[in-house]
């Protein structure tokens, strides 16, 4: 059987204003997706519309509340596909030092977040496709990583369940390992991130950092593809082997 591309029904990318949510974005529009991006940032919205074909649109959306989602997922029906690329806050470092609380807001951040967007398309999808974007960490013993990794983890333990509950709706996921993505820039200064970038690219066999289009075209492959569901691709230069 051919692999199925795009047919009627907006193509939903959650976190598609920045990074690998943006790299997913422009892959989809290139394959004919009527794509929708959401995200909190009006101004981060325009700036990636703009780096999309006519056609693509743009709704701000705060993930924290589920109505606001249903209103805007109703603003472009049909649903046919989803992707959930949200970032948020996370406890990194030794476990001993978390909180109660920084473990909760690590899952909140997440896992929640992504259970809100996942529920509110659901109810309204007969078929198609959901890709959660997770991340290496799941499947990695990274020590200062744990809270991370049970919240990836917990992602990643459900989409095997889901795909067959929800079927013929396909359910998948993307497990990046380090990737090159605004977020870095923001959280080190210059000479701190390229020194980062090198010891990640020495630790794993393709000897570099990823990309957002390294991640977006294993997304692309989990919606175009109607014969994958129930996986969780690995898109993380062999971080998980070492």
């Amino acid at each position: 059987m051919a692999a199925s591309g795009p047919s009627a029904g907006s193509t939903w990318v959650f976190g598609g204003s920045s990074g690998i949510g943006l790299a997913a974005a422009q892959a989809l529009a290139r394959c004919g997706h009527a794509v929708v991006i959401a995200g909190r940032s009006r101004e981060r919205l325009d700036a990636a519309l703009a780096r999309l074909p006519g056609g693509s649109a743009a709704e701000s959306v705060d993930a924290t509340d589920g109505d606001a989602i249903r209103a805007a997922l109703a603003r472009h029906a049909p649903i046919r596909h989803l992707v959930v690329s949200v970032g948020g806050g996370s406890a990194i470092g030794p476990y001993r030092g978390f909180t109660e609380r920084q473990l909760r807001d690590t899952f909140e951040a997440k896992f929640w977040a992504y259970q809100r967007i996942t529920l509110a398309c659901a109810a309204a999808m007969q078929a198609g496709s959901i890709t959660w974007v997770t991340g290496a960490a799941a499947r990695a013993a990274i020590p200062g990583m744990s809270a991370l990794a049970a919240t990836n983890g917990a992602l990643q333990a459900m989409v095997g369940p889901l795909a067959r509950e929800l079927a013929p709706v396909r359910v998948n996921a993307v497990s990046p390992g380090f990737i090159d993505t605004p977020y870095w820039e923001r959280a080190m200064g210059e000479d701190i991130r390229r020194q980062t970038y090198a010891a990640m690219a020495a630790m794993v066999p393709v000897q570099r950092v990823g990309t957002p289009e390294d991640v977006a075209a294993a997304i692309a492959m989990c919606v175009n593809n109607g014969f994958v569901t129930g996986a969780v691709i690995d898109c993380d230069g062999g971080r998980r082997l070492v």
